[in-house]
């Protein structure tokens, strides 16, 4: 009898430390997958920013060198004076990320709380054309979109990538409807007993929970904005107006036609990493904001 619960027991505990084993083997196999994975999006910054403080023999050495020595940081400010970089930036951040992120955003946030919330006829189906017109390829209507702003004169000013962030986003639009689907229908409910407009809704007691979500439609728009480069390379023609994605590629040109360096690379991977940066601050101080609102949107269907 006795002989029988030993053995019983001896049993259970080896399978208990066979679970064991295997479950730490598969936690071990994810996170050497996950490393490479990290690895793998973070060399190529790494080389980007060591070539950026590389003198001009180091950049050529075979093998390479990740480490420089000694390193040159005058690349900085000797990049930064070969172009109006203050321009450009004033171009970026004014004239087309503030306006195009404050339009996605407010966009995005109102046409989904009215598929979200409001109620009416046709609106799955009107959803339904919304979400399919992510199949189209931006390739597909580019010539089309190109004739109507020539035809409307926007041609070498940033309302042609402006304007339309104020129309909504199909993308943002459906996952904003996928976070605010989370939110209790009970608050919108109190909210219209008190006589509270569906605006009024939105503004005062949607808004203030759709924070995660709205950071997750900021942080994508910026990004976008900040390093889109086909937009500005078809509507803008005067270098002027160029934003800073198209004025890096006008300043590799410049300085190789000219022969202004021997060595153009230093500079630009000096200017590359400046123009990261910003992205880089900015996701590390919302990237608790940005992280609960992905998790939060794919949470109800």
């Amino acid at each position: 009898m006795y002989g029988e619960d030993e053995l019983a027991s001896g049993g259970g505990a080896r399978a208990e430390a066979s679970l064991g084993l295997r479950c730490m083997a598969r936690r071990v196999v994810l996170y050497l997958v996950l490393t490479l994975l990290v690895l793998t999006y973070i060399v190529p910054f790494l080389w980007m920013l060591s070539s950026s403080l590389k003198t001009d023999p180091q950049i050529d050495t075979i093998p390479p060198i990740w480490i420089p020595r000694p390193m040159r940081w005058e690349n900085y400010p000797e990049a930064l004076k070969y172009m109006p970089w203050g321009t450009y930036l004033f171009n970026t951040v004014v004239r087309y990320t503030v306006p195009s992120v404050i339009g996605k955003v407010v966009s995005a946030a109102i046409v989904a709380y009215g598929f979200a919330r409001i109620p009416w006829r046709g609106r799955e189906t009107v959803f339904f054309l919304c979400i399919a017109t992510m199949m189209i390829p931006g390739a597909v209507t580019m010539i089309p979109m190109f004739v109507v702003y020539r035809k409307l004169g926007w041609l070498n000013t940033y309302l042609p990538m402006v304007v339309p962030a104020w129309f909504g986003s199909a993308y943002n639009i459906f996952m904003l409807r996928q976070f605010l689907r989370t939110i209790p229908e009970e608050l919108s409910d109190a909210a219209r007993i008190d006589g509270c407009s569906e605006l009024g809704i939105l503004a005062r007691v949607i808004g203030p929970l759709m924070k995660p979500g709205l950071a997750v439609v900021a942080l994508f728009a910026f990004v976008g904005c900040w390093s889109d480069y086909m937009g500005p390379l078809i509507y803008i023609n005067a270098s002027r107006d160029f934003p800073i994605a198209l004025a890096l590629e006008s300043m590799a040109q410049t300085l190789g036609a000219h022969g202004a360096l021997k060595n153009t690379m230093p500079y630009m991977m000096a200017i590359s990493t400046l123009v990261v940066m910003p992205v880089l601050v900015l996701f590390f101080l919302a990237q608790r904001t940005f992280i609960e609102g992905i998790a939060i949107t794919g949470l109800k269907g």
